[in-house]
């Protein structure tokens, strides 16, 4: 018969905190198959010792076969799990441009009965405005520091940087519901319109090396494509309705 594997870990198991990389520490071990001796560190000043005993500046800790492995990263990347980086990651915007799709997907079938539709695509658009928006609201202040390093107007007024997510949520608002077109195409025209010069020139033609605020003050994304991008649906999407209105073509 085998030697069951076993583990050791130290997380910190207290009345009012429970630390959270232990529980993943002690799933993870789990569900490698181990039988895990689990420790718990139940007061501050027990935490403190043990920290100082083994020489460590965090908990969880894990020993394997008398080896100390040490936190959930290390665990992690001991087991040979993908770490998460620090740098320039994608994810976050490719995460909210899948689910924005899907949204619109989902409410064109439920308006039209047919998910795929001229609809599908403004709602697309005009989702992600709403939510790149919101991202930007979570912090306007460091929302609008970074807008500073690039966006040719909010340089000469910087108002515009606390103005700015404000202006394309409402412009996302009322173009998902169709109403007030006479605010909403102008305030999504003026505003893609500048963002796209400021990104073009910051970035194409200066050939500079910046955050992209685009989803936020704490945003990894370098400025560029995906700025690009968000400036030039605004702008399509304010063209998309002064034609629709030129041409009296219904969409709901």
């Amino acid at each position: 018969m085998s030697t069951p594997k076993t583990a050791k870990l130290y997380r910190m198991v207290m009345d009012k905190h429970v630390c959270p990389y232990g529980i993943k520490s002690k799933w993870l071990l789990e569900k490698r198959g181990f039988a895990v001796e689990d420790h718990h560190l139940t007061t501050r000043e027990e935490t403190d010792a043990f920290k100082q005993e083994h020489n460590v500046k965090t908990t969880p800790q894990t020993w394997i076969g008398g080896q100390r492995i040490g936190g959930y990263t290390d665990l992690a990347a001991h087991f040979g799990s993908p770490v998460k980086s620090e740098g320039t990651s994608y994810q976050p915007i490719i995460a909210l441009f899948a689910m924005m799709a899907l949204m619109a997907l989902a409410a064109s079938w439920v308006a039209t009965g047919a998910p795929v539709s001229i609809l599908s695509l403004e709602w697309f658009v005009s989702f992600s405005m709403c939510a790149l928006a919101y991202l930007k609201l979570r912090d306007v202040e460091s929302f609008s520091s970074m807008f500073l390093n690039y966006d040719l107007l909010a340089k000469r007024w910087v108002p515009y940087g606390y103005i700015y997510p404000f202006a394309e949520g409402l412009a996302g608002v009322l173009m998902t519901a169709q109403i007030l077109q006479v605010i909403s195409i102008p305030v999504a025209l003026f505003i893609g319109v500048i963002g796209a010069a400021s990104v073009i020139k910051a970035v194409y033609i200066d050939q500079r090396e910046i955050k992209c605020a685009c989803v936020g003050g704490d945003s990894n994304v370098p400025l560029g494509f995906v700025s690009l991008t968000e400036n030039l649906f605004m702008i399509g999407m304010a063209v998309w309705m002064v034609a629709k209105l030129m041409l009296g073509i219904q969409t709901i």
